[in-house]
Order: C-alpha cells, then sequence, then structure tokens
C-alpha cells in the first residue's frame, strides 16, 4: 500500500502486545532477543487481524515509553518487521503496517464445492445449509398458483414485485421501524445489493471501512469495485465492536461507506449491542458516511434466552445515514437468491435506475415463493427448523473440535452459522491446503482478512452434525499434525511477545 490509512496508538499497541503474555510458547523455547520477541508479536498481530494492515505505527520513541524498553530495541524491531515485508515507511510519514509481496490473498474455500466430489470431502467451505423442507417445495408450489397474471406481463420489475416491497415493507414496520414500499427495491441475494450499493455510493478509488475479519466474497466484490479497503478491527471474542476504533477511522479516514454485520457476524458470530448499534450510527451521521448494516444473520439466532437488540436502521429515524441489506439466503436457503435493499426513496430510486445497466430485475417466480412463505406463516416454521439444525450441529462441531484439538481457541457464539478460531500459531492457509488432502474443506483466515491478515485463523461453519461433524475434527486433527509437521513447508509457529 502507498500509505496508511488508519492508526495505532502507542498505549493502544502496547495493551495489546502485553495480552500476548497470557498465550505462553511452549516448554522449553528459547527466549528471542527483546527486539525480535517485539518484532514477532508486532507480526502475529498484524497476522490476526488485531492491529490492521496499512495501520500507521507509534514513533519509535513513543513505543519505547510505552513499552518501558529502550528506543533502540524498537528501533529494531521496526528495521526486521521492514526486512520482512511487515513495515514500510518513509521519511515524513512515518511507518505503516503491511504484509509481504507476493503473498496473494487464497483463492480457495468459499466456493461450492463440485458435486462429484461430495463422496469423498467434508465441505466446511460454505456457510450454507440444505433447504428446509417441505417449505421449498410448499413455497414453489404456492409461487406457480400465483404466477399466471404475471406470466402475461414482460417480467422486468426493477424494484421487485409491489407485493413482495409491500410485505417486507411491513415486517420492518412489524419490527418498530416505519417503512413504505417506496423504501424497499428487492435484490437477487444479499450480494447483487452490496454490489448495487457500492456502485452507487463507492466509485473507483473510494474508501470502504470494513470490519477486520470480514465476509470474505463481500471483500472480494469490493475490490473488484476498485474501492479501497480501509479494515476496523473487532473487538476480542464475542465483543463486537471497538468503538473508539470506528470512530477513529470514521473521523480520520472519512470512507464513503462502512460495511458491517451486527447480528451474528460473519466470521466471529458477534452480537453488537444497542448501544454500540447506536454509537456507530451517530458517529456514520457525523462522518457523512453512508453505514450499510448486513442483516442476513438476524434471524438466526440459537440460543433461546437470547434478547436481540434493535435493527441498526432504527437508530437513522430519518434515514439519511442507514442503508439495510437482507436476504433470505442464509436464514432459509442459499438457492433461494432474493435479497432487498432499505434506505431512504431517493436512494431507492437511484439504485433502481442504475439497475437497468445490470441485471433489470429478480426473477418473478423467486419473488413469488418469499412472498408465499411470508404471508402464510412457512416463513417463521422454516427459520424455526433451520434453528434447530443450526443449533444441533454447532454444539456437535464444538464438542468434535475442542475434543480433538484441544490447543485451538474459539468462543462459541449463540447465533449465526460460523465459528471463527485460533489455530494455536498455526498457518490457517497450509490448514486449508493439507486439509483438502486428508479430505476436509475449510476456508483459511486470510479470506476473512484485508491484504493477508489472520493467518492465524480458519472459519468452522455449523453445516455439518452428527457424526460427519466428528469426523470433520478428526480430519482437521490430522491436517494439524501434518502442518506441524512441516507438510506444506514453510514457516514457524509464531511467538509471543514478552517485554
Amino acid at each position: 500500500m502507498a500509505q496508511w490509512t488508519s492508526a495505532v496508538g502507542a498505549a493502544q499497541l502496547a495493551r495489546l502486545l502485553t495480552s500476548q503474555q497470557d498465550r505462553p510458547a511452549g516448554p522449553g523455547t528459547k527466549r528471542p532477543p527483546a527486539y525480535r520477541a517485539l518484532a514477532d508479536g508486532i507480526r502475529l498481530l498484524v497476522l490476526e487481524g488485531r492491529v490492521p494492515v496499512a495501520a500507521r505505527l507509534p514513533a519509535e520513541r513513543e513505543l519505547a515509553l510505552a513499552l518501558s524498553v529502550s528506543r533502540t530495541t524498537v528501533a529494531a524491531a521496526y528495521e526486521a518487521l521492514r526486512a520482512e515485508g511487515f513495515l514500510e515507511s518513509r521519511r515524513g510519514a512515518g511507518s505503516w503496517t503491511a504484509v509481504p509481496a507476493g503473498n496473494p490473498l487464497p483463492a480457495r474455500g468459499l466456493e461450492p464445492l463440485p458435486p462429484e466430489a461430495l463422496g469423498s470431502m467434508i465441505d466446511l467451505g460454505c456457510a450454507a445449509l440444505p433447504a428446509p423442507e417441505p417449505w421449498l417445495t410448499r413455497a414453489v408450489q404456492g409461487a406457480l398458483e400465483e404466477l399466471p397474471p404475471y406470466a402475461h406481463t414482460h417480467g422486468d420489475y426493477p424494484a421487485g414485485l409491489p407485493a413482495l416491497r409491500s410485505t417486507i415493507a411491513d415486517r420492518y414496520t412489524a419490527r418498530g421501524i416505519p417503512t413504505m414500499p417506496e423504501q424497499i427495491m428487492v435484490t437477487t441475494g444479499a450480494m447483487g445489493a452490496i454490489d448495487a450499493i457500492c456502485h452507487l455510493f463507492a466509485g473507483r478509488g473510494e474508501r470502504i471501512a470494513v470490519e477486520s475479519p470480514s465476509y470474505a466474497n463481500i471483500l472480494q466484490l469490493m475490490r473488484e469495485v476498485g474501492a479501497r479497503l480501509v479494515p476496523v478491527a473487532m473487538a476480542e471474542g464475542l465483543a463486537g465492536w471497538d468503538m473508539d476504533r470506528w470512530r477513529q477511522v470514521l473521523r480520520d479516514a472519512a470512507p464513503r461507506i462502512a460495511y458491517v454485520v451486527a447480528d451474528f457476524h460473519n466470521p466471529t458470530g458477534a452480537l453488537a449491542d444497542d448501544d454500540q448499534r447506536r454509537r456507530l450510527v451517530d458517529a456514520a451521521r457525523s462522518a457523512g458516511t453512508v453505514l450499510v448494516a448486513d442483516e442476513t444473520m438476524s434471524e438466526l439466532w440459537l440460543d433461546p434466552d437470547i434478547e436481540m437488540p434493535r435493527p441498526v436502521c432504527a437508530f437513522d429515524p430519518a434515514g439519511s445515514t442507514v442503508v439495510t441489506v437482507g436476504s433470505a439466503s442464509k436464514a432459509f436457503w442459499a438457492g433461494m437468491r432474493i435479497g432487498w435493499v432499505r434506505a431512504a426513496p431517493d436512494v431507492i430510486r437511484s439504485l433502481v435506475a442504475a439497475r437497468a445497466y445490470a441485471d433489470l430485475g429478480t426473477p418473478v417466480l423467486e419473488q413469488l415463493a418469499v412472498n408465499w412463505l411470508f404471508g402464510t406463516g412457512g416463513w417463521e416454521q422454516a427459520v424455526d427448523l433451520r434453528r434447530i439444525q443450526a443449533r444441533e450441529n454447532r454444539d456437535a462441531l464444538v464438542t468434535a473440535v475442542r475434543r480433538e484439538l484441544p490447543e485451538w481457541e474459539f468462543e462459541v457464539p449463540r447465533g449465526g452459522l460460523t465459528l471463527w478460531v485460533r489455530t494455536g500459531g498455526l498457518s490457517g492457509s497450509r490448514l486449508a491446503e493439507v486439509g483438502e488432502r486428508v479430505g476436509v474443506r475449510v476456508p483459511s483466515g486470510p479470506r476473512f482478512g484485508v491484504d493477508g491478515a489472520f493467518e492465524g485463523y480458519v472459519r468452522l461453519p455449523f453445516t455439518v452434525g452428527g457424526a460427519v461433524a466428528e469426523e470433520a475434527a478428526v480430519r482437521l486433527g490430522a491436517a494439524a499434525r501434518l502442518v506441524e509437521n512441516g507438510a506444506s513447508g514453510g514457516g514457524d509457529a509464531v511467538r509471543p511477545f514478552v517485554a
């Protein structure tokens, strides 16, 4: 990258480095020199995504004071990081984090597994479950009964079928957010919605703030639009957003768009609370940033005692800041490519006008099927079935991974479809590569970061259960042992920083 897009203060970096002391090196490990430990600590923070790529680091003197070490130690650590490609510097501009050149983002792990491989490979790549029957069949049958009047038209509805737009608007109103059909556009999945939003608001070269980590396919979509991604590190575990970092990025980088998943975040599973939502909307409004809230996981709460926060758009009554994206693909079935956008009427009109140069409209039959589900109560029953299945899968996978890989670290989310796992210092990219050799397909952490962050993570979706989940964990354990023994070549496990 040519320059930094965010900054990390000396006190903040010192706290992050000190937190690594809770993860000691293995028995018999020789303590490295102080500069080497500091360099390794910063490198680990970058690879884990806790310090974003292209984040300006403190000056040597400031960090030395914060860590109570000599300036020579910090200078030597920075020089080691520059030599390894994890730091770039320019006189007068300071030093900022980077990743080594020639390390492309992994390209495997999320695209659908070819049908011919299903018999031999356990697929943990896609966070998608089979259709909740009999509701898919009933919805299609109901749609066919409603189809004849539409068959006599041209079939192009750029804003979506009026009946479905009205139904979606009513559902928002029932959630306490008054909404008119003119505030809804139906799209071809959530991806189609976000693609349209990016093309409208973020031209080539515009900054888009994204959670770090974030949903891999959306990150790639934004790269292809030509946007400059500004990562904002998530808080630890399931704590959700780090609001101090968000305020700083929105103020300093002034991104045109900020993309967030507040409900059971993909991949971490974090659930942002009401206060975080309110503060982020306020910060985005002050910065003039359009806040795109992805609600595709909002109905996938798995624990019965959970109290869901209000939607992000509830904190934007004027409708000037938040654009909401929803979808049937996660809560119902990935093959049901129906999404929608809720925004101010003028934004919807602009999106609809631009659609003439994209896909013209969303398939009528699928819109009718979703409208049938919403109108008959079938949606609620299908989603209840989906929650039961995902909960059972989650519990089976968690138990199996803890048994087979006790050194792997994760927190169990209360909803969503994914488990975000720290792999005990092993390379997620190497685990993904070796995993395919032993019959388990898993996406590596860097897929979910910006410019190669999160090398020490993998994402495990709740797509398998029972004996299959147990076998998946066994195969992951086999892959981990192969990586530990150097089967995929290159690189040692990262070491913690000890001041």
